[in-house]
């Protein structure tokens, strides 16, 4: 109201002076424009040039400027009665990608990868496979400190053209997206590239997003490998992570290709763990199959002269005299890797009174401790139960933190000592993670008695798992009563419900299956 008052003294005074020059300014022309209303996008439609956004974020070209001059001097502007109509509606319509794009992220995301309005090109990747990729400065700069100070700090680039040789262009283009549109779009070949550019630009969102994408996809196959490069990205979550896979499913780990992939130093700190839960034969197999890969990627011959060259002191680390006498004997003591010497003092070791030094570690590993989670308050046994005919005893759990469940403690005989066949399985939504045949001999008590997995496996957070058994052996055993449907073992809470799969009788307040052995 106030601006509407303010505009027609300007008027009243603008007239008076006009009469007595015989002419009027050219700014009481304007006024008298913006008093008809005449819009913008009637008298410069958007169908005339998209290239270049003006001030009001109207898109015009040099030729329609000078029109804009030439308007703006007009006394009178003609308007058809379908356009004055369009205007009294302000329902005006354009044609732009501005205007149908209305959020600031959709605009931005179109200018991704495309040379439109692009002040900057980047080369990138190694010589012979770079690739040429378009970018604009400002949208750069906002997103990384490091491309600011590349193009508006004090020693800024000035090059129209930068090189970036150490990228892998599929990595660059993810890390350009996230910041043209903030969208994250990880693969598993080119997470660790993304990792890296992600590091080296400082854009620690996506660099966070990247960590936990490798943590999801973690396992035993790629711990080893991820090992190395959380410590080469200093990423002590996803290095935490990775310890806890490979000390809980070591042989897997060590016997995996990505672990002949690592670096010596990698290997060195994974031959120093105390808590790998592995035999040392498995170790020492491992360290042969990285000797092999090493000297491949050396370019030389794998002879046992130059493996034990390219391990070094590494050697050293493999604790030779905790192995039984067997697994020596065929194993480390044929590989020609240790000298004769060595060989012959190590026997001696095992067999002499009086023993040689050695220059290997004689402790075994610690390995890990298996925890034990107890699902009943009490047992029992009757003339009539628990009987077994081949059918399956079954239940379901879930945790609140990720675990490796190692095997199960089972109720054996209430009359005596017993030997039973075993049949274990662990499913997940059906399908089958792990089983095993195997079996224990039970003593006639109450005790449970424990077995094994072939190897232990991940079991990830709330979700619901199967354990079933299928026993065979004596008709009676000792049963669960006072199930509780929930149980804190340390630092892991678990679940248990009634599995569809129990056809022998066994459920969350009593029957088989007392104990979940796991690590943690």
């Amino acid at each position: 109201m106030l601006l509407c008052k303010y505009f027609q003294e300007t008027l009243k005074r603008t007239k008076k002076s006009g009469k007595q020059s015989g002419k009027l300014p050219v700014c009481y022309e304007i006024v008298t424009l913006s008093v008809k209303k005449k819009m913008a996008a009637e008298l410069y439609p958007a169908s005339l040039n998209t290239n270049l956004p003006n001030s009001n974020g109207a898109v015009v070209t040099a030729a329609s400027k000078k029109n804009i001059v030439q308007v703006t001097q007009a006394v009178t502007v003609p308007t058809t009665t379908a356009t004055q109509q369009n205007i009294n509606n302000n329902n005006v319509e354009t044609t732009s990608w501005q205007s149908t794009h209305p959020t600031l992220r959709e605009r931005n995301a179109l200018m991704f990868n495309k040379e439109h309005m692009a002040d900057v090109h980047f080369i990138v990747g190694p010589p012979g496979e770079s690739q040429k990729v378009p970018a604009h400065k400002y949208v750069l700069a906002v997103g990384s400190s490091v491309f600011g100070a590349m193009f508006y700090g004090d020693l800024a680039e000035g090059e129209s053209e930068i090189h970036i040789p150490d990228v892998e262009p599929a990595a660059f283009l993810i890390l350009l997206k996230y910041m043209y549109s903030d969208e994250i779009e990880l693969e598993a070949d080119t997470v660790l590239a993304t990792l890296y550019a992600a590091k080296k630009y400082i854009v620690p969102a996506l660099a966070k997003a990247c960590v936990t994408f490798l943590e999801t996809s973690l396992e035993a196959k790629n711990a080893c490998v991820l090992l190395s490069q959380s410590r080469l990205f200093e990423e002590p979550e996803l290095t935490q992570r990775c310890w806890e896979v490979i000390d809980a499913q070591a042989e897997l780990a060590l016997r995996s290709e990505g672990f002949c992939e690592i670096d010596l130093q990698t290997l060195e700190i994974i031959l120093r763990r105390e808590t790998l839960n592995t035999r040392e034969a498995v170790v020492f197999e491992a360290v042969l199959e990285w000797a092999v890969a090493e000297c491949r990627r050396q370019g030389l011959g794998a002879t046992a002269r130059n493996k034990r060259a390219v391990l070094g002191k590494v050697l050293y680390l493999v604790r030779h005299p905790t192995m039984t006498l067997e697994e020596f004997a065929d194993g480390a003591a044929q590989s020609d890797v240790l000298t004769l010497e060595e060989t012959h003092d190590i026997f001696l070791w095992y067999t002499a009174a009086n023993k040689p030094k050695l220059e290997f570690p004689l402790a075994q590993r610690t390995g890990l401790t298996p925890q034990r989670c107890h699902r009943f308050q009490s047992s029992a046994y009757r003339s009539n139960q628990w009987r077994y005919r081949g059918r399956c005893d079954s239940i379901q759990f879930a945790v609140d933190k990720r675990i490796f469940i190692a095997g199960l403690g089972l109720y054996g005989s209430s009359g005596g000592k017993a030997e039973y066949s075993v049949k274990i399985e662990l499913k997940r939504q059906g399908a089958t993670l792990a089983q095993n045949l195997t079996m224990f001999v039970s003593d006639g008590s109450s005790s449970t008695f424990s077995v094994w997995f072939e190897h232990p496996v991940q079991v990830e957070q709330d979700t619901f798992y199967t354990v079933s058994v299928v026993l065979d052996g004596n008709e009676l055993s000792y049963f669960g009563q006072e199930g509780m449907t929930e149980v804190q073992c340390g630092k892991v809470t678990f679940q248990y419900q009634c599995s569809s799969d129990s056809t022998n009788g066994t459920g969350v307040q009593g029957g088989q299956i007392p104990e979940l052995v796991f690590y943690a």
